[in-house]
């Protein structure tokens, strides 16, 4: 055993967590951007395969398990993590609020790198507590929002698990299938199992009518916290599907294309900018989950790609919203205009992040989105509704494309370039602006050269010999492809801004299952209670009786020759207790039988 493979960086991560909480600010968040960044170090260097092979909770398990796949989730998230604590000091996050975003992110490492599905649904349910935490946090609404995003992942993660106890009944076994003594067939069994797998992991992902929690969520904490929560319980998800369905499956693959509409479209209704950016977190998801279900070595490889890409644009994405909420003190775009002047490292930033995560060539999101787009064309069916040479699933992703286009063409027209704000406000900070043009720079990075990406991909999409369709990323159809959803995004834009310009808040699912849930639970504590004082009032009516009958019968005879009404209670307190006594004596009998 390695250095490297001694201790799982689960349990470096939390005790980083717990000591950067209690250090003074300056050192605490110094450690903070240390230690992930040495993460990206571990990620890359350490040996492929199944390291520390135990037994946790008496079942086989696999605390540490290295393949390509957990290789590029522990890069990405070492390295998002230590520009976001970087950001967290620049926008005076204290270090309480910091340590529980390590604690997130530690438990978020502990999933992915996990063996076997016991140890994945612990830091699962344990990434859920720690996100919580994060999002209470701060205060004021963000306490009703984490309330209500903990019992969604709390049924999420209630669904994987008797997931995973199916599976387990089938297979005798919690390991993966690459690991020692694992099950000959990778991923979760068929049949219910898989059904619960997909709805409980589908709430992480954000699947249509699982998803609300999304937008409820992530606009309530500080702005530094937001920058965590994009990240990693979606991609953790995402992570999680392929798992589960290392194959694909044809139900996920059009789940993941319709999120990618549908996310694209109510992104559109937002004028909040963390709002939107949320509908826009299930609408990318939507791409990664739709590259996991193809189940083709080229679309998982884009789905993974997509991951990396969108753990960084996404994440620069929330921290320009962030900058400028910082110094407006503004979330609404309608407040917004001109920052551009104001602002221009932010304003450069941005655009940066947006034409990323449009895909538009040159960036990131061009490279990833398209080797998914590719998978879905070449390596999936016609489907029900193909449209001419587009096929059904390929369709929607580029829909989805036209909606992502006209999404950040609004924000950015609004925020940064429509008229002028009123006032003078400064652009980031120094320190803001380093953690915002290190990613940007990445961004253009893995746009431009693409064999920087394709390296740390599970899957060679440029080898024939792996891969159906060999991906090349700069061929002129694809170029004409990127520039024409631009140009339909704008066009798009241009004829829907006034009718978009007058929409209040759009109602999504939430305000239809929110206050049936409230009602609902409040009309079962009500009726509970009401039945209890019932059955309360009951016994002690008879008890009174009873006491009186054997402490002095002789009176209680005379009041009943003198009043009539006290028969029936106490004749239904003696059938009461006949009923009590007979069930007692039939338990007692079955018990002993």
């Amino acid at each position: 055993m390695s250095m490297l493979t001694a201790v799982p960086p689960v349990v470096v991560l939390l005790a980083v967590a717990i000591v950067v909480s209690q250090l003074p600010r300056r050192a605490g968040h110094a450690v903070g951007v240390l230690v992930p960044a040495l993460a990206v170090l571990w990620a890359v260097m350490v040996p492929e395969g199944a390291h520390l092979q135990t037994q946790f909770l008496g079942f086989d398990a696999v605390l540490l398990n290295v393949d390509p796949f957990s290789r590029l989730m522990g890069i990405i998230f070492g390295l998002i993590a230590a520009v976001a604590v970087l950001y967290s000091y620049a926008s005076e996050a204290d270090t309480t609020q910091t340590g529980y975003a390590l604690s997130y992110v530690a438990t978020s490492f502990g999933a992915v790198f996990a063996g076997d599905w016991l140890t994945l649904i612990f830091f699962w349910e344990l990434m859920a507590v720690t996100s919580t935490l994060l999002v209470w946090h701060y205060g004021g609404k963000a306490v009703r929002a984490g309330f209500r995003y903990a019992l969604l992942h709390g049924l999420g993660g209630t669904l994987l698990m008797a997931a995973i106890l199916r599976h387990y009944v089938e297979v005798e076994t919690f390991l993966f299938a690459s690991v020692p003594g694992g099950p000959e067939t990778a991923g979760i069994t068929s049949g219910l199992a898989a059904a619960l797998a997909a709805i409980g992991i589908g709430v992480n992902v954000g699947f249509i009518g699982l998803h609300a929690w999304l937008p409820d969520t992530y606009p309530r904490p500080h702005i530094a916290a937001s920058v965590f929560l994009c990240v990693f319980t979606t991609k953790t998800g995402v992570y999680g599907m392929y798992r589960a369905f290392p194959n694909g499956h044809e139900a996920i693959a059009y789940m993941g294309g319709g999120m990618a509409v549908f996310g694209a479209l109510f992104a559109l209704f937002q004028n909040d900018m963390r709002r939107l950016l949320s509908y826009h977190i299930q609408s990318q998801v939507g791409y990664m989950v739709a590259g996991v279900g193809i189940g083709s070595a080229l679309s998982q490889a884009g789905a993974f790609a997509h991951v990396f890409n969108h753990i960084l644009y996404k994440g620069l994405l929330f921290m320009t919203a962030g900058v400028v909420i910082y110094r407006t003190g503004t979330e609404s775009l309608k407040k917004l205009g001109g920052l551009w002047r104001e602002m221009p490292i932010t304003a450069g930033a941005f655009s940066i992040a947006a034409l990323s995560i449009a895909g538009f060539p040159g960036f990131n999101g061009f490279v990833s989105k398209g080797i998914i787009i590719s998978g879905s064309h070449y390596t999936f069916g016609k489907g029900p509704l193909p449209l001419g040479e587009f096929y059904t699933l390929e369709w929607l992703l580029l829909l989805g494309g036209v909606g992502t286009f006209m999404s950040f063409i609004k924000f950015g027209y609004y925020a940064f370039f429509h008229g002028e704000y009123d006032g003078s406000v400064p652009d980031a900070n120094r320190l803001q602006s380093v953690a915002m043009v290190s990613v940007a720079a990445l961004c253009v990075i893995y746009g431009v050269y693409d064999t920087a990406l394709f390296a740390i991909l599970p899957f060679d999409v440029t080898s024939e010999a792996v891969v159906h369709h060999v991906y090349k990323t700069y061929t002129i159809p694809h170029l004409i492809e990127g520039v024409v959803l631009a140009v339909l995004g704008l066009i798009g834009f241009a004829v829907t801004k006034k009718p978009l310009s007058k929409l209040g808040r759009v109602p999504d699912i939430d305000s239809v299952y929110n206050p049936a849930l409230f009602y609902g639970f409040r009309g079962l504590v009500v009726g509970v209670t009401e039945l209890y004082a019932a059955v309360d009032r009951a016994v002690v009516q008879t008890t009174g009786i009873v006491t009186r009958t054997v402490t002095s019968p002789n009176d209680v005879i005379a009041r009943l020759r003198d009043d009539d009404t006290l028969v029936h209670p106490m004749r239904a307190g003696i059938g009461l207790s006949i009923l009590i006594l007979a069930v007692f004596v039939t338990v007692a009998l079955l018990a002993l039988s």
